[in-house]
């Protein structure tokens, strides 16, 4: 028997970012950090929507791209976007947006479980809930659903080389 979604969705803060028009939302508990977009290296036979990693301090970071991920249109990277570093099913990994907005509080109250037909062409998979605050719907995503576990072990073992490589 599924679990109601409605059961498992509790008063959270979350980062509020921008893409392709739509507005989404992060658990802050889930972010390490956002920054400015960077040059990123390629990574050889990764996922299309995987734009490369970043070395960050140190640390090697696979950063997709979400607008490849939904399978939303394509645009210009611009002073606005960023990436959000992220901790995903035990692993860090950079998502870029298109701006971030704010930091939110959201109850529990208002996030509501996705429709069938999820706004913005995202697969319902992807997200957590969808809330309304003050006339405006904002997206929350289900991070660790963002990757399928195959996914998740390609770019472990892709950072794992990379790291290799550069050390």
């Amino acid at each position: 028997m599924t679990q109601d979604i409605s059961d498992t969705i509790q008063d959270q803060q979350v980062v509020v970012f921008e893409l392709a028009g739509q507005v989404y939302g992060i658990d802050i508990a889930r972010v390490f950090e956002i920054i400015r977009m960077e040059s990123l290296t390629a990574i050889p036979r990764a996922p299309e929507f995987v734009e490369g990693v970043i070395n960050l301090r140190g640390q090697i970071i696979p950063v997709i791209d979400l607008r490849k991920r939904f399978s939303l249109p394509k645009a210009e990277r611009t002073r606005s976007s960023r990436i959000i570093i992220v901790e995903m099913n035990e692993m860090q990994v950079g998502l870029i947006v298109d701006a971030v907005l704010e930091v939110m509080h959201l109850g529990a109250d208002n996030i509501k479980p996705p429709p069938p037909a999820v706004a913005g062409g995202v697969d319902a998979a992807f997200l957590q809930g969808i809330a309304l605050i003050k006339e405006r719907l904002v997206v929350v995503l289900a991070v660790d659903n963002i990757l399928f576990k195959k996914e998740r072990e390609l770019l472990k073992k892709a950072g794992r080389d990379l790291g290799q490589t550069t050390a």
